[in-house]
């Protein structure tokens, strides 16, 4: 009885806690009164052909073109980001060196700065070196380590494997590249999972950087132009149109996060050594 009840609760919890994305794809196929007077998620009817309408957008340019865009920004930052804070991370877990301390502490408290205070020096920047409205401003900065997190993260998952690893690798010839490659990287899959997983959600749905660096619309991620589609009065503006739009934009997010959280599960169940 107690586990039928616990099991009940959770299933009610389930549901609360997946309504509003219930509710976004059926609003989807409602009509604008309907969506402002109805709670319920199941439309009256089903209109196929909002998902055509959202698929074309406001500009001469489909969703196909834009989530291109998104990948071409998502992709080599994931890649960046993952392997600038392993390297850096590994220096600061396996090595010693001159002031290793304060460059620690420096990057720990680059984690409690706002971003919003860069944004006006890093727009001087690349607006000086001519990289405004292309992709660099965007990506490169992954490839210096930028989120202090991720390397924190790093550094305490590499404390907690031991250093008769290294040793014992050492011992069968292995150098430093080939130690960190062979046998810390398996050792902290959870932790680069995690980061890849956080870098492609955090990128998806960035505004406020695109924004600023990118001004050509042909360009544009797929953030701006939901925001674009959203200020448009050309259509009549279709609540459900805007609402499709965020259900397809939303479709790479759930994917990834689904095949990673396996990934992750079976990570930290593998544990040790691999490969």
């Amino acid at each position: 009885m107690k586990k039928a009840f616990m099991y009940l609760l959770l299933t009610v919890l389930a549901v609360i806690m997946i309504y509003p994305l219930l509710w976004l794809a059926g609003a989807s196929f409602k009509s604008n009164d309907e969506i402002f007077s109805s709670v319920w998620f199941i439309p009256s009817h089903f209109d196929f052909s909002v998902y055509a309408r959202a698929w074309q957008t406001v500009t001469p340019y489909t969703m196909g073109h834009y989530f291109i865009n998104t990948f071409m920004i998502i992709i080599p930052k994931t890649v960046f980001a993952v392997v600038s804070s392993v390297l850096v991370a590994y220096g600061f877990a396996r090595f010693d060196f001159p002031l290793k301390r304060l460059f620690f502490a420096l990057l720990m408290g680059s984690m409690f700065m706002p971003a919003i205070v860069t944004v006006m020096p890093l727009y001087l920047m690349w607006s000086r070196t001519g990289a405004l409205d292309t992709y660099i401003p965007l990506t490169l900065p992954a490839l210096f380590a930028a989120e202090g997190s991720f390397v924190f993260m790093l550094v305490q998952f590499l404390r907690g494997v031991p250093k008769e690893f290294d040793e014992a690798a050492r011992i069968d010839g292995c150098n430093s590249i080939q130690i960190l490659y062979y046998v810390l990287v398996p050792c902290i899959r959870p932790a680069i999972v995690s980061i890849s997983v956080f870098t492609f959600l955090w990128t998806m749905n960035d505004f406020l950087n695109p924004l600023i660096m990118i001004s050509s619309v042909e360009k544009y991620p797929l953030s701006l132009i939901l925001r674009l589609s959203a200020d448009s009065t050309g259509d009549g503006y279709e609540q459900c149109k805007i609402i499709a739009m965020s259900v397809i934009g939303l479709v790479p997010s759930i994917a990834v996060f689904a095949a990673a959280q396996k990934k992750f599960i079976s990570g930290i169940t593998a544990g040790g050594l691999s490969g």
